[in-house]
C-alpha cells in the first residue's frame, strides 16, 4: 500500500511539472558566412564635413569580418502568423529602445522592436543631426536633434520591410528599424552569428534580409523570393542552422 502512495505521489508530480497542452521553448542560432573573398572595406570620405572628418566612416551596406568571411546585419525574423510568445517578453512589451546618432553613423546600424515599445532616437555627437524616419502608412518623423537631446517616437502599426532612418545633414548616414508585433528577431553581429530566444516549440516560418540584397534566400531550400523558411523548433538549444553560405551573386545588381 505504502508503494502504491509512493507511486501516485511521484505520477502526481510528474503531471504538476509537465501539465498536459504547455507550451515549451527552444533557441535558433545560426552564423552566416560570407561565400567569397571578402570586399573591401568602403570608407566614406566626410573631409568636407569638419566635426565628422575625425571619425573613420565605412559603408555597412555589405559588412564582412575581414578574418572569419563573418557577415554582418543579416536580419531573421519570425513571419508566422499569432506566434505563442513567452511570458517573459511582457517585461519588456512597453519598454524603449535606442537608436542613436554616434560618430557620424546610426549605432546600432539596424534596431529591432515591437509595435508596443517606443523608439527613442538620440544624439551623443557634440553636434547637430537630423534623423528621417518615415514608415509606411504610418506618422513620418524628422527632428533636428542638439547635442545630447532625444526623442520619444511612437509607430501605430507594423511595418513589413526595415524602415530607414536617414540624415540629411550628413547623407551617408543610413540605419534601419525593424517593428514587428512579436519579440522574435534577430540582427547578426560582426562575425556572423545570430540568435533568437524562447520561440515556442513549433513549425514556425521564418524570414531573413539584408541591406543589400533585400530578401536574401541563402540557401537552396529557402523560398528563393520571399526568402523564408520553415523550421520546427525543438524544445532546448537544439536548433542550430550552423554556417549559412552566403554567395556573393546575392548581392550583384540585377
Amino acid at each position: 500500500m505504502r508503494s502504491c502512495l509512493v507511486l501516485w505521489a511521484v505520477l502526481g508530480a510528474m503531471v504538476v511539472a509537465h501539465p498536459a497542452g504547455a507550451v515549451e521553448w527552444g533557441n535558433l542560432k545560426g552564423r552566416f558566412v560570407y561565400d567569397g573573398d571578402p570586399p573591401k572595406e568602403q570608407s566614406i570620405d566626410t573631409s568636407k564635413e569638419p566635426m565628422c572628418s575625425k571619425h573613420k566612416v565605412v559603408s555597412e551596406e555589405l559588412a564582412v569580418n575581414g578574418e572569419n568571411h563573418g557577415l554582418a546585419n543579416v536580419l531573421v525574423f519570425v513571419s508566422s502568423k499569432k506566434v505563442t510568445e513567452n511570458p517573459e517578453y511582457k517585461k519588456t512589451a512597453k519598454d524603449k529602445v535606442e537608436i542613436d546618432n554616434n560618430g557620424c553613423r546610426f549605432e546600432p546600424h539596424i534596431v529591432t522592436m515591437r509595435v508596443s515599445q517606443t523608439l527613442v532616437i538620440k544624439n551623443s555627437d557634440p553636434f547637430s543631426h537630423n534623423s528621417n524616419l518615415a514608415p509606411l502608412g504610418d506618422t513620418a518623423t524628422n527632428p533636428v536633434l542638439t547635442p545630447d537631446s532625444s526623442i520619444d517616437f511612437k509607430f501605430t502599426r507594423v511595418q513589413k520591410l526595415p524602415v530607414p532612418v536617414a540624415c540629411n545633414i550628413h547623407p551617408w548616414m543610413k540605419g534601419y528599424v525593424v517593428v514587428k508585433d512579436n519579440p522574435y528577431m534577430a540582427v547578426s553581429d560582426k562575425d556572423g552569428n545570430f540568435e533568437i530566444k524562447d520561440l515556442p516549440a513549433e513549425e514556425l516560418e521564418f524570414t531573413v534580409w539584408q541591406e543589400k540584397s533585400g530578401w536574401l534566400p541563402a540557401k537552396s531550400t529557402w523560398d528563393p523570393k520571399k526568402a523564408t523558411f520553415k523550421m520546427k523548433i525543438k524544445p532546448g538549444d537544439d536548433n542550430d542552422l550552423g554556417e549559412i553560405k552566403v554567395s556573393p551573386k546575392l548581392f550583384e545588381k540585377k
